[in-house]
């Protein structure tokens, strides 16, 4: 007879199989990256952002079709990192807003779902490449309407749909020269193929129903205790981190969440309050999480209710950093910072920025040019919607220039800008730190936001980015033959350099990146680099490029032996 449709229980049963058939993939996903560096995180944002959802999903007693379709978008789109994670909200997010009005859905309904979440993650990117994740949804919806007039069985429908989906996997090393090259397909559709996989196992009934705590303990763990934005090592006002959620159950439009905002301004702050139709989300620090949720409820009721002491938590960090200190000498500074004090919750000044970055140097270079809020990440963590958005509620200005120094980081900064509510909020399209570093060099308070923004969009175009690390696997990039455990210099547009010694390699990209028109390069060596390494690399540099002034800093950052930058 076969499956003619599904209804809420079994949606909410099949969508954690998907998190878990994504999930359960997420390193081979990871090793799919085209550049064989040690940080490929397609899988570790994908499954991130899907168990952002899965959360909200699992929490849900009574699943209603309404209920499920609300917790699968707004999770997934708050807690979305990365480029291949955004897309995925916004697949989610189109394919709910079709099935929130049905009852049960039908082969027909999904059709009409699947075509709609393609149509709004297209739309989500400024300009979509063919032969990544976009073209294995659109291959899928388009095979979904073909089939649904003809067929009603929804496994059948669903077996078909996904051996389409990965026929055009396989094709997408046709689609994009890079792929090919690299001998991978796109790992963002592979993610993709997983998820579906993982939905099909839970409808068919191979995956059964299981405990959903194991997938809260580690999206916990890799987010961190409070976001990538950790405590600062200041002294804490408010000593209650306090969430819930509010079921909307009276009125609560523009008028009460103002007033509502300016209340929790008033016992807390690190204040974020994300609002739909039905669902209120809070974030506030407050001294008495009681009168926060003693004017919830005046909304309606609450859920997901979280109460965490940041005193003890921070006492506890500082003994653990102690600790640490005397066995391996001094600890780094943690970059992430709470600067809501700093801040200051009255008169809003003119500007304020947000960068994200990793490294104890890039932090203080950071800071030091003036950014208010720095959001630990990059290369291996890419931050969340949700991660902006707090950030953007703790920078008191009027408009809020955010950085995001990496390519895999812009979309998740650009969707929250778009969720930002009484702020101006500008997302610079940095892709790399270098980039960054120059665009703050070139802020002048005396512009205009839009002058400011051609300003600095104009001079980090001017600045040649490239990075030093190891290779994770043999390959061929760029037509150069590279073996697992070669140093590789990076630059913008792709491989510059390779070679067995890191000093060399670190010269030839060098070599590639500096020409008669380059005056200044600056080297920053990150956390794996010996002192005396770089500055024997400094040394070598200036006596081989002597026309140009060159610098070399402590950066601090993870995974890339050197940062460099050329103007």
């Amino acid at each position: 007879m076969g499956m003619k449709y599904i209804d809420a229980g079994m949606l909410k049963q099949a969508f954690l199989a998907g998190a878990k058939g994504l999930e359960a993939n997420k390193e081979w996903i990871n090793e799919l990256n085209v550049f064989p560096v040690p940080d490929g995180d397609t899988g570790t944002n994908m499954t991130m952002t899907i168990l952002a959802a899965a959360r909200e999903v699992a929490a849900i007693e009574k699943p209603t079709m309404e209920n499920l379709a609300k917790a699968i978008s707004s999770g997934s789109l708050r807690g979305a990192r990365g480029n291949s994670g955004v897309i995925l909200s916004q697949l989610f997010r189109g394919f709910a807003k079709e099935i929130k009005g049905v009852d049960a859905i039908s082969t027909s309904t999904l059709a009409k779902a699947m075509n709609r979440g393609t149509e709004t993650a297209y739309k989500a990117v400024m300009k979509p490449k063919e032969g990544t994740i976009l073209t294995v949804a659109r291959g899928m919806a388009d095979r979904a309407a073909e089939l649904a007039p003809g067929t009603e069985d929804i496994l059948e429908f669903a077996r078909e749909v996904i051996r389409c989906g990965n026929e055009v996997l396989s094709r997408t090393p046709d689609m994009l020269p890079i792929l090919k090259e690299a001998g991978v397909v796109d790992s963002g559709g592979q993610g993709l193929m997983k998820v579906l996989e993982g939905v099909y196992d839970g409808l068919s009934g191979k995956t059964a129903p299981e405990s959903f705590q194991s997938f809260e303990a580690q999206t916990e763990s890799a987010a961190g205790e409070h976001s990538p934005a950790a405590l600062s090592e200041a002294d804490i006002r408010f000593g209650y981190c306090t969430e819930f959620i509010i079921n909307l159950e009276k009125r609560y439009g523009r008028e009460e969440e103002t007033a509502f905002k300016a209340y929790l301004e008033s016992i807390g702050d690190s204040i974020v309050v994300v609002s739909d139709e039905e669902l209120v989300k809070v974030h506030v620090h407050t001294n008495d999480p009681g009168l926060a949720i003693q004017k919830a409820l005046c909304f309606g009721s609450l859920s997901r209710m979280k109460i965490d002491n940041m005193r003890e938590e921070h006492e506890e960090r500082l003994f653990k950093a102690a600790d640490k200190a005397g066995q391996d000498g001094p600890a780094p500074s943690r970059e992430g910072e709470d600067t809501a004090d700093k801040a200051g919750r009255g008169t809003r000044k003119p500007y304020g920025f947000i960068a994200v970055c990793a490294g104890a140097g890039m932090g203080e270079i950071f800071k030091g040019l003036g950014a208010d809020y720095l959001i630990e990440g990059g290369q291996t963590m890419n931050p969340s919607t949700e991660d902006m958005l707090n950030a953007m509620e703790a920078v008191n200005a009027e408009t809020v220039f955010i950085l995001p120094n990496n390519k895999n980081i812009i979309l998740a900064a650009e969707q929250a800008a778009g969720l930002a509510e009484d702020q101006t909020v500008i997302v610079l399209p940095t892709k790399t730190i270098p980039q960054g570093i120059t665009a703050l060099i070139n802020f002048s308070p005396e512009r205009s936001a839009s002058e400011n923004t051609a300003q600095m969009t104009e001079e980090m175009a001017h600045v040649k980015s490239g990075q030093l690390t190891y290779a994770v696997r043999n390959t061929i990039i760029d037509g150069m033959e590279i073996e697992e455990g070669d140093f590789m210099g990076i630059g913008d547009e792709g491989m510059l350099a390779v070679g067995k010694s890191l000093e060399r390699t670190a010269l030839d990209t060098l070599e590639a990146m500096i020409d008669g028109e380059s005056e200044l390069v600056t080297i920053y060596y990150g956390a794996e680099t010996a002192r005396e390494d770089a500055a024997r690399l400094l040394a070598r540099a200036k006596e081989r490029f002597s026309q140009c002034e060159i610098e070399c800093h402590e950066g601090g950052q993870p995974v890339y032996y050197y940062v460099i930058s050329v103007e």
